[in-house]
C-alpha cells in the first residue's frame, strides 16, 4: 500500500488511504486489472478490449451504444475498442439491416475461441484474489460490493451529489 501524507478534508477531518473505502476499492481494481493483464496479454488482448469481449461472449451482435452502456464507457472510447478488435481480427462490424444507421459487433471465430481460453484465466485470478476466504465471506463480500453499488446509483441519478464528487471521494 502507498503510504502518504493524509490529507484533510473540507471539514477538517483526516481521511487515511487504510480507512478509506474508494481508496481501497481502487488500489484493489488495479491490483485485478494487473494480474489479469498478466493473464490476458500473451493472447494478444489488452485489458481494454477484456470488457468488450466479454459482452460480445454473453451476446454477440450488440451496437457500439449498447457496448458503452453495458461496459461503462463512453462511445468513443467503445469505438477505439472496437476497432483495436477489428485490427486483431477478434470482430467485424455490420451494419443492421433493420436499421441502417447501426453497426453491429459480432465477434469473428477467433474471438469467439478466446472465450474457452480467456475465462478460465479470468477465473484464476479471481480466485487468486479471494483466496482464504470462506463461501460466506465471498457472497458477502459481493453482497457489500452491490450495496456499495446501489447506494452510489443512487445519489448520482437524484442529483444530491455530484460525479465531481465520487471522482474526489476516498
Amino acid at each position: 500500500m502507498i503510504e502518504s501524507k493524509p490529507r484533510r478534508s473540507e471539514a477538517g477531518e483526516l481521511l487515511p488511504f487504510d480507512t478509506s473505502v474508494g481508496y481501497q476499492v481502487r488500489i484493489t481494481h488495479r491490483a485485478l486489472q494487473r494480474h489479469l493483464q498478466q493473464k490476458i496479454e500473451p493472447f494478444g488482448v489488452t485489458p481494454g478490449m477484456w470488457y468488450f469481449l466479454r459482452a460480445l461472449w454473453h451476446e454477440d451482435g450488440l451496437t457500439q451504444r449498447e457496448l458503452s452502456d453495458i461496459v461503462g464507457t463512453m462511445e468513443p472510447t467503445t469505438l477505439t475498442a472496437i476497432r483495436s478488435m477489428e485490427a486483431k481480427g477478434l470482430v467485424t462490424r455490420v451494419r443492421s439491416e433493420q436499421d441502417r444507421r447501426k453497426i453491429n459487433i459480432h465477434l469473428t471465430p477467433r474471438g469467439q475461441a478466446l472465450r474457452d481460453e480467456l475465462l478460465p484465466l479470468a477465473r484464476q485470478v479471481v480466485e487468486d484474489a479471494v483466496e482464504g476466504f470462506t463461501d460466506d465471506e465471498r457472497d458477502n463480500l459481493m453482497r457489500y460490493l452491490s450495496l456499495m453499488q446501489r447506494n452510489l446509483a443512487k445519489r448520482i441519478h437524484d442529483g444530491s451529489v455530484s460525479d465531481d464528487a465520487y471522482l474526489m471521494a476516498g
